[in-house]
């Protein structure tokens, strides 16, 4: 069962990182964006969905040697894009309680990437008991912890709570799994996402999630497939891949591979797909990110790359 869904999820990530690079252009900062960015959601969070997407293929190394070419020039790209780390180091001086700037320059840092004065201002602001004290959902504060674990800054007095902010989460309360909604299952996923750091410690879920995600994983993918929320059900394929025991199932893997286009574009949702690149990208660019990301998890952990 493994080399059918490594060969499916392989194809899949293959062609939407190749989408993701020769569309990148679409993604590119306008010209005199500065670290205000009025709209972050437009203009610089795909820059760093991207960038996510192409340090998870360098760190699991199961992809071909072009693959990991064109990933490491997506991180060039993004890199590029964002002053080489000096927008995100003005953004954090201007904005000290924001989370986004450590959590954008993690991906650049997983692979090597580093802004000096960024690092020493990281360590300054992730010590303060103010920015750590930012009221957000709980799993937008595992979002942070699982950053600043990644980029060596959770350590000492700065350590972070996990059972605590666990449990503090929709996920940790082991609730009625039929009382899912849609933005508590992308909450849920990101809960799975952060403690287990995207799929590289797969222990980091504690076992009870483990086993109750487990059970109920294959109803919640079943449920928005149905629907056709392609965005989330590939979410939640790569919550398969995080589990300790994975789970790659290859009906899911079949499904995400026909609903595909030929140039590597993952549809976000059901609906007809805009013949405008520009359109297309806006659009379809974070389905076609998890895509990228759900692929790589799946070949590795089917091949065995984590313990």
């Amino acid at each position: 069962m493994a080399m059918p869904v490594t060969h499916t999820a392989h194809q899949v990530a293959s062609q939407a990182l190749t989408w993701l690079y020769t569309q990148r252009g679409h993604g590119a900062l306008p010209p005199g964006t500065t670290a205000e960015l009025a709209e972050p959601n437009t203009v610089y969070k795909p820059l760093g969905e991207t960038a996510l997407a192409a340090s998870l293929v360098l760190r699991e190394a199961v992809a071909s040697t072009e693959e990991l070419a064109i990933a490491r020039e997506l991180l060039d790209f993004t890199w590029e894009q964002l002053g080489e780390g000096s927008m995100l180091h003005e953004r954090l001086l201007r904005y000290p309680m924001m989370s986004d700037p450590l959590e954008t320059y993690v991906h650049f840092a997983r692979s090597g990437y580093h802004h000096n004065g960024l690092d020493r201002l990281l360590e300054h602001t992730t010590s303060l008991r103010s920015a750590r004290a930012v009221e957000v959902l709980p799993n937008r504060r595992l979002a942070v912890a699982n950053a600043a674990r990644v980029a060596g800054l959770d350590q000492g007095e700065r350590a972070t709570d996990w059972a605590g902010l666990t449990r503090a989460t929709w996920l940790g309360a082991l609730p009625e799994p039929w009382l899912i909604d849609w933005m508590t299952a992308y909450s849920m996923t990101h809960t799975v996402f952060h403690l287990t750091d995207w799929a590289g410690t797969p222990s980091g879920l504690p076992a009870d999630l483990t086993a109750y995600v487990t059970h109920w994983l294959p109803v919640w993918t079943d449920i928005w497939a149905e629907i056709g929320e392609w965005d989330l059900m590939t979410e939640l394929m790569i919550v398969g891949s995080c589990l300790t025991d994975p789970r790659c199932d290859s009906g899911d893997w079949e499904r995400l591979a026909a609903l595909q286009h030929e140039d590597g574009l993952v549809p976000r949702g059901e609906g007809i797909v805009e013949n405008d690149p520009a359109e297309r990208f806006a659009a379809h660019h974070h389905s076609t990110v998890v895509s990228a990301v759900a692929g790589t998890l799946a070949v590795s952990r089917t091949l065995g790359a984590v313990a």
